[in-house]
């Protein structure tokens, strides 16, 4: 029997996924230090960010790119860092603000910090100004491969409508073209160490009507 279609594409996914992860393992460690530093000023330069009040931040596992200092520069301008946790069971996020980084996250599902129950507030998407978007690879027409969870293909349709979707990565998670079925959902924009990639949306809306 031939594999229908989607079968293909989850497998070029799977592929591509394994790929750019193993690429980014290797990087030295000093080297995403350097790098996440640099992708987080470019962050809080942003329009995006300097107009928002409730951001949502995904907490730096492994070898992505370190979050925290961007999550700590919301928390000392006053706006109000909020954090996913995973629910398992529903394939759901959760989300919490946090005031204190290092008391108020603790590892959870998949080791990932997650907002420790009992000292966070829960936060209302509908409350979210922006959201920081993690994910595996990406591409220079802002398609996103995430990990393969689906936690954000399910939450980011619980946002307002135009809340901005911006994701931070390393220069080495651009690929060429990024495999995409139909309910994959692109980013408004990709930051990385050495540039920042804007979803072209007039020319997308422009050619969907033609």
């Amino acid at each position: 029997m031939k594999e229908p279609h989607s079968t293909g594409a989850g497998a070029m996914k799977k592929a591509l996924r394994r790929g750019v992860l193993c690429r980014r393992d290797a990087l030295p460690s000093s080297a995403r230090t350097e790098a996440s530093r640099a992708i987080m000023r470019k962050f809080i330069s942003l329009p995006e960010y300097l107009g928002s009040k409730t951001v949502m931040f995904f907490v730096s596992f492994g070898s992505e790119v370190s979050t925290m200092d961007a999550i700590r520069d919301a928390l000392a301008s006053g706006r109000r860092a909020a954090v996913p946790k995973a629910d398992k069971a529903g394939r759901k996020l959760a989300i919490s603000a946090i005031l204190d980084p290092e008391a108020d996250l603790a590892p959870g599902a998949y080791g990932i910090p997650e907002p420790v129950d009992g000292r966070t507030k829960p936060v209302n998407p509908s409350e979210i100004d922006l959201v920081m978007m993690p994910g595996a690879a990406f591409d220079d027409a802002c398609n996103r491969l995430g990990y393969g969870g689906g936690y954000y293909d399910s939450f980011l349709p619980t946002l307002r409508p135009g809340v901005p979707r911006i994701a931070a990565a390393f220069e080495i998670q651009i690929v060429d073209r990024v495999p995409v079925e139909e309910h994959d959902l692109k980013v408004d924009a990709v930051v990385t160490e050495k540039r920042i990639i804007r979803r072209k949306r007039m020319q997308e809306d422009t050619n969907a009507k033609d």
